[in-house]
């Protein structure tokens, strides 16, 4: 007997394990037969409302959009004809936003061309801008020839003067630092200088940033430099519109510094600065650091597996996704703090592999710091070996961020997808902010949310969105994100903000959106709740509008199951019992029709 129970045991056990591969690897049903795109960027591009995903194929020359839909597969190529556009260099990075305010997506490509054979590192490399204008269905590819700009480096998205246009910044051919800005004529943008503050050469790759850095809802601005960080504080009615405010440090004894990114990383409803290091330059020996109190934090993450071997950061010269450190972030788990996905090797010589960073409480050698993040070597099983990227998306609408991962493969890339399958129900908001332009030439459609007009803007880069809440135990609970920060060496932000509410079911008492030096709150908000907001006119906070719709919770789709299941039992029960009776009921009739003929004789 008791062999048999044990192959029973190994044949559930083997069913559990394909369950539970299958449940985590959806890459055919996200992708169908189309793995061969390596992810750039995030957008709607078509306004339904599900976000797009743009790629790049064609060994890194084609940019292509895959459209969201609701069923499966979940991103796929568009049925009329592909919404690609294809370059003779490789695309360095791309962009999505509206560059011509008509409220349609554009998509701004950097492609890199060397001015000679040996360009030095005093004569970079130029970097060709290229705007490709978006239709309500369509791409305008434009001449590879005549890029709209060409500078150094990759540039920032941002918007400089508020028009909500998108804008940039970045460095000029002739090494000066330079703000871009756009119009509504699809024309060369204007230039204008920085000037007021350090001149610093800037650092390349960059992990420049336009976001809120002192809570006044004014984006300011972050610049990488070789000697240190700058933070330049914006200005809503100056002509300068950006202010020197001071210098950070590089972390002393870093040989390699990573993409720094911004979170909420303690959840005190501030802005803090996470940034990778390595000490050596094979990265061997490397750490996660937050700047705090106006000094370098270790984090202490300990680098070192199961199996007692020690990883570092990816880094290797040359390669995409891993020719610098990158950091991505988002709730994983929903317990409202920032999670990180990085990419990690043994050595140079080893595979890559890409691994969930959980944020959790730190227990001792922390200081004053509450929080540090742990390695979950694991945890984007059955993924492991050849990864060099991983960011978070939300797959199903559902406000739980999934994983994209890119393998390698020698010279191939597959792109694959990861489902987040929590074990406990926990609630979330879902909030994007859009530029609020609106095109009337275009038809109404009808969207998740209602009927509208065709579109109420694009990507906006720079917002603040924040909330407050009670907690069941009665706590407050502050916690604040910026939305599209970061634009270039494929930081792939997500163009919404999704807050993990846990177990927290109490609807939150404030939701708070704030760009161009104004804000708006919104009280009372549901949980499982999905926002659009439209803040326009932008200096008139009274007037934004949100659109709001509510994903129903785990909990209520296991009681409406529940429900459904115990009525159906019950009405199978009440049909049994009439069943019997009638039987009964056609039994006597037939024992009174014998007594009748009995009698009779």
């Amino acid at each position: 007997m008791a062999p048999q129970k044990c192959k029973i045991y190994t044949i559930t056990l083997i069913i559990a394990l394909i369950v539970k591969v299958e449940c985590s690897d959806i890459t055919n049903a996200v992708f169908g037969s189309i793995t061969d795109g390596m992810p750039a960027a995030f957008g709607d591009f078509n306004s339904d409302e599900l976000t797009d995903v743009f790629v790049l194929r064609g060994d890194g020359k084609t940019i292509e959009i895959l459209l969201a839909a609701e069923e499966e597969p979940l991103l796929r190529r568009a049925k009329s004809h592909p919404l690609q556009c294809k370059y003779k260099n490789y695309i360095s990075s791309v962009v999505p936003g509206d560059f011509d305010g008509d409220a349609l997506m554009d998509i701004l490509v950097t492609t890199v061309v060397k001015r000679t054979e040996s360009d030095s590192a005093d004569r970079q490399p130029l970097t060709f801008v290229h705007i490709i204008w978006g239709g309500a269905n369509h791409l305008n590819c434009t001449d590879e020839d005549k890029p709209v700009l060409e500078l150094i480096g990759q540039p920032l998205a941002l918007d400089y003067n508020q028009d909500m246009i998108i804008d940039l910044f970045g460095v000029n051919k002739h090494n000066q630092r330079m703000f871009w800005i756009f119009d509504n004529m699809r024309g060369n943008p204007k230039e204008i200088p920085m000037n007021g503050g350090p001149s610093s050469r800037i650092k390349r790759p960059h992990a420049h940033a336009f976001l809120d850095l002192n809570e006044d809802y004014m984006a300011d601005l972050f610049i990488t430099t070789k000697d240190n960080f700058e933070m330049w504080y914006g200005n809503a009615n100056d002509m300068e519109k950006f202010a020197f405010n001071k210098t950070i440090p590089h972390p002393p004894d870093a040989v390699e510094i990573g993409q720094s990114i911004f979170i909420d990383f303690e959840l005190q409803g501030q802005m803090d600065l996470i940034t990778p290091v390595c000490y050596d330059t094979k990265c061997k020996n490397s750490s996660l650091l937050v700047y705090s109190k106006n000094s370098w934090h270790n984090l202490q993450v300990n680098f070192k597996d199961s199996n007692n071997n020690i990883w570092g950061f990816a880094l290797r010269s040359g390669k995409k996704y891993i020719d610098t450190i990158t950091l991505h972030s988002g709730d994983f788990n929903m317990d409202g703090y920032p999670d990180i996905l990085a990419t990690l090797e043994q050595s140079q010589d080893s595979q890559s592999q890409s691994f969930l960073f959980e944020n959790v409480a730190c227990e001792n050698g922390c200081g004053h710091i509450k929080r540090t993040y742990r390695i979950h070597w694991d945890a984007l099983n059955p993924f492991r070996n050849g990864t060099v990227m991983a960011v978070f998306f939300d797959f199903y609408q559902d406000g739980i961020l999934d994983v994209i991962l890119v393998q390698e493969n020698g010279s191939n890339h597959r792109t694959v997808a990861f489902k987040n399958s929590l074990d406990y129900d926990a609630n979330f908001i879902k909030l994007m902010v859009l530029t609020g332009l609106s095109n009337n030439n275009n038809h109404m459609i009808d969207g998740r949310v209602g009927k509208k007009r065709r579109t109420y803007g694009t990507n906006l880069p720079g917002p603040s969105v924040s909330y407050r809440t009670t907690t069941q135990e009665g706590n407050s609970r502050h916690a604040i994100s910026a939305q599209l920060p970061q634009s270039a060496h494929f930081s792939l932000n997500l163009p919404y903000t999704i807050f993990g509410l846990g177990r927290t079911p109490n609807f939150v008492d404030f939701l708070t959106v704030g760009l161009s030096n104004h804000s708006k709150d919104w009280t009372q908000i549901i949980p499982n709740s999905q926002m659009v907001v439209i803040p326009w006119p932008p200096d008139q906070p009274s007037k934004w509008k949100a659109q709001l719709f509510v994903t129903p919770s785990k909990v209520i789709l296991t009681s409406v199951a529940a429900l459904t299941g115990v009525c159906g039992l019950i009405t199978i029960i009440i049909g049994v019992l009439h069943w019997k009776e009638r039987q009964e009921d056609k039994k006597e009739r037939l024992q009174e029709s014998h007594r009748f003929h009995f009698d009779a004789m």
